[in-house]
């Protein structure tokens, strides 16, 4: 299962700076990485957020202003973040969060140029409303 080799750093500390919405991890290798509660939703590790193969995944709109409202602990390998607009699917597993952190300014960066590809904004007040939900995850029919 991810996050559970030997030499995988585990956090030794998270701490949620709601102000400022980051989220602060501390690693039991001495990295420390400073998420944002956006790109942390952005980056969902869930169904909804990667769809259900490559090249399923769901562009996340709007999602500026989110916050953390909650963190669930998931064993001893994963947290579970609970969003402000509702997402409260995605598992982030210790490696995950740390690949996150490692690679932030890539990953944002190519999420800033899909999200101007898009035609799309990270203020929620300039997204278009969103499609009524039909139940499920919307991909089969």
């Amino acid at each position: 299962m991810a996050g559970l080799r030997k030499d995988d750093p585990v956090p030794t500390e998270i701490k949620l700076h709601q102000r400022s919405r980051i989220m602060e991890v501390s690693f039991d290798d001495g990295r420390k990485f400073e998420l944002s509660f956006e790109f942390l939703r952005v980056f969902s590790p869930s169904a909804e957020v990667r769809g259900h193969g490559v090249g399923q995944e769901v562009l996340q709109l709007g999602k500026r202003d989110v916050d953390i409202t909650r963190i669930e602990p998931v064993g001893n390998y994963a947290i579970k973040p609970v969003f402000s607009d509702g997402h409260d699917s995605g598992l982030y597993s210790w490696d995950y969060l740390y690949d996150l952190g490692e690679n932030h300014d890539e990953l944002w960066q190519t999420y800033l140029l899909r999200l101007a590809e898009a035609g799309g904004s990270r203020d929620p007040a300039l997204q278009p409303a969103p499609a009524p939900k039909g139940g499920g995850c919307g991909h089969h029919h």
